[in-house]
């Protein structure tokens, strides 16, 4: 099992930092996601903490010991690249066989551990089959159970479920999650999927442009962004937001800039916000299910105008016109209102989000 530290890891390719002075630490036998958006940085800090790459600055500790300058063959990890790296003329079977025959397993307790891998991952009737003649998710499963089958200290994963249809991808994240805790290891798992980093990580990191953002549970992400990019990089459909600007009469409220709305708030949070930022004006942020629909007004609800509606099956998404703003509202299927029809919202306001724009951070 391995404990893994990355200590101002920086990592530039000519003018361009990839990664700037991260610092994270990985526990052992930890689920550790590494979310961002494509260029974030994150395949980068991978390669780094295999020995792919070398970095420009900072140390990279497994279990307290220096692993600069070790070569990626004994660092004891189990690499599954984006790209399969497979071996092209050899079947599922015997790329998946490679590094138990390095280890000298018994051809009884290799084909036994090949075989349970293989029904985990849904490839027991590929094994005899080879690269060229499987699909990209089919290849992508081979290089999953090749690196399951090492066993290794730590495993580090580039996106793996990457080409699989949307079926398999949620199947193979359960599935994920059972061999994390039966394999009883480290796992560091890199994904631009909100979705998989939410529904598999013990806690997330979230990058973007080689920065880390935030560490965190993924209800501590979720609930309590730190900052604009975080708030607005998760959560499906994202997190609303409106210009507003901070009024104490005739009582405390938070008015949409242009006038369009109001929300009235309390002395004491007016008080909080006043304290946080002296910014004249403020972002409110507001999740779509913190949203409800009223199809009459009521005290302290805002009218709004139905611009679109997307229905998807188990729920509804309503594009509702808040003056020259739009909000989404994520609602039950059972929810009926058309483009055009006037209609009001109410915000739970246990639920709001403020940011200061001049910096992006939250002030609540």
């Amino acid at each position: 099992m391995a404990r893994l530290q990355i200590n101002g890891l920086t990592k530039r390719f000519g003018s361009v930092v990839a990664v700037h002075d991260m610092q994270l630490d990985i526990a052992d036998r930890e689920f550790m996601v590494l979310l961002g958006p494509s260029g974030a940085g994150k395949t980068t800090t991978l390669r780094c903490i295999a020995g792919v790459e070398k970095p420009d600055a900072g140390e990279v500790y497994f279990n307290d010991r220096l692993m600069n300058g070790v070569s990626p063959a004994e660092r004891d990890v189990a690499f599954v690249f984006q790209t399969y790296a497979l071996y092209p003329r050899k079947t599922a079977y015997e790329n998946i066989a490679f590094p138990l025959r390095a280890r000298g397993y018994s051809q009884t307790q290799l084909d036994q551990t090949i075989r349970e891998v293989a029904r985990k991952l849904h490839i027991e009737h590929l094994l005899e089959r080879r690269p060229s003649q499987l699909s990209g998710g089919e290849q992508q499963r081979v290089a999953l159970g090749r690196a399951m089958v090492r066993r290794p200290s730590a495993f580090l994963m580039d996106e793996p479920l990457t080409n699989l249809d949307f079926k398999l991808r949620v199947e193979m994240r359960s599935e994920l999650k059972h061999i994390h805790r039966d394999l009883n290891t480290t796992l560091f798992y890199v994904t631009n999927d909100q979705t998989e980093a939410m529904s598999l990580a013990d806690r997330i990191a979230v990058l973007n442009a080689g920065v880390l953002q935030q560490v965190g549970t993924p209800e501590a992400i979720y609930d309590h962004p730190v900052n604009y990019f975080v708030a607005s990089f998760i959560g499906n459909p994202r997190m609303n937001f409106l210009r507003c600007v901070l009024r104490n009469e005739p009582t405390p409220m938070l008015a949409g800039v242009g006038g369009a709305w109001q929300l009235a708030i309390t002395p004491a949070l007016r008080d909080t916000i006043r304290s946080r930022s002296d910014a004249e004006v403020l972002t409110l942020g507001v999740r779509p299910e913190d949203i409800s629909l009223l199809i009459q007004s009521a005290p302290d609800a805002i009218m709004t105008e139905v611009y679109v509606v997307e229905p998807l099956g188990d729920r509804t998404i309503f594009d509702l016109r808040v003056g020259n703003e739009i909000v989404k509202v994520r609602t039950p299927p059972t929810f009926d209102a058309q483009p055009g029809d006037q209609i009001w919202i109410n915000i739970d306001r246990e639920r709001i989000h403020l940011f200061d724009p001049r910096s992006d951070l939250a002030i609540m």
